[in-house]
């Protein structure tokens, strides 16, 4: 499983000790090479429960001088930037990046299906109900596996049609975004089915909501909890983790791994 290293060059990340300038961001994402990442994905843009939208121009102005610094570092993994807007990912893509991470599964910006298959971007799609301000009030379904896979089955549709390659094609179900505990559990089980679609599944999990509501753990104390998802993850199948804490990550995965 490979450990997709998060960068937030955001004020407002709802992890503290994740936020950084432009500096501890470089420095961060060499470390976390270092430890083992195997993929950095670099947000400008906070999508927590209850965040509010970031122009084009500000999330530009926090992403690209970290892109710039990684690339110039001679950074050996590749780089994924975590935006819904064409004006980033141009930016971003010039700069040396080659994934796009888009919690709107290609539907906020028309322009970035096109974009993407142009330069050959790999995508993730991910599946969220509603939007960051409001998707965690009430979110509802009748049947949560079903829905999202059947959705995410539809976004596939949509990026081939566009001229993404199905091997540029990565699937996230989208937990903590419209989801609640029992949701998550539910949707976590199902990912055995979600992987069945034939594409490569990415989950992020590290330090969210409902490690706090299983463990009363508040964020900065959900280390552990974080580290057992990941495992629960690699066990299931999951192909792309999405951490905070890399080393420890790399580090349970390679004992799990020689034990299992």
């Amino acid at each position: 499983m490979i450990v997709m290293g998060i960068l937030n060059a955001t004020p407002d990340s709802f992890y503290h000790s994740s936020r950084f300038d432009t500096a501890g961001a470089v420095a961060c994402g060499l470390q976390m090479v270092a430890e083992g990442a195997g993929l950095l994905d670099i947000g400008g843009e906070s999508t927590r429960p209850g965040s509010v939208y970031v122009s084009a121009e500000e999330e530009v102005s926090r992403v690209l001088p970290v892109v710039k610094g990684l690339a110039e570092a001679s950074c050996p993994v590749p780089l994924s930037v975590d935006t819904r807007k064409f004006e980033v990912m141009q930016a971003a893509q010039r700069a040396g990046a080659t994934w796009l991470n888009d919690v709107s599964a290609l539907t906020d910006d028309p322009r970035l299906g096109p974009f993407a298959a142009e330069t050959g971007l790999t995508v993730v799609l991910m599946h969220r109900q509603g939007h960051p301000d409001t998707m965690q009030k009430d979110p509802r379904y009748h049947n949560v596996a079903s829905e999202v896979i059947d959705y995410l089955s539809g976004r596939v549709e949509a990026a081939l049609a566009m001229g993404i390659q199905p091997e540029n094609l990565v699937l996230d179900p989208g937990f903590g975004f419209g989801k609640t505990l029992d949701h998550t559990l539910e949707l976590f089980r199902a990912l055995p089915r979600l992987k069945a679609l034939g594409f490569r599944v990415l989950v992020g999990l590290s330090r969210k909501s409902f490690l706090g509501t299983l463990t009363g753990a508040p964020v900065e104390e959900r280390l552990a909890g974080s580290v057992a998802a990941a495992l629960a993850s690699a066990r299931v199948g999951v192909d792309l983790i999405r951490v905070h804490d890399v080393g420890a990550t790399v580090q349970a995965l390679k004992v799990w791994e020689a034990l299992s």
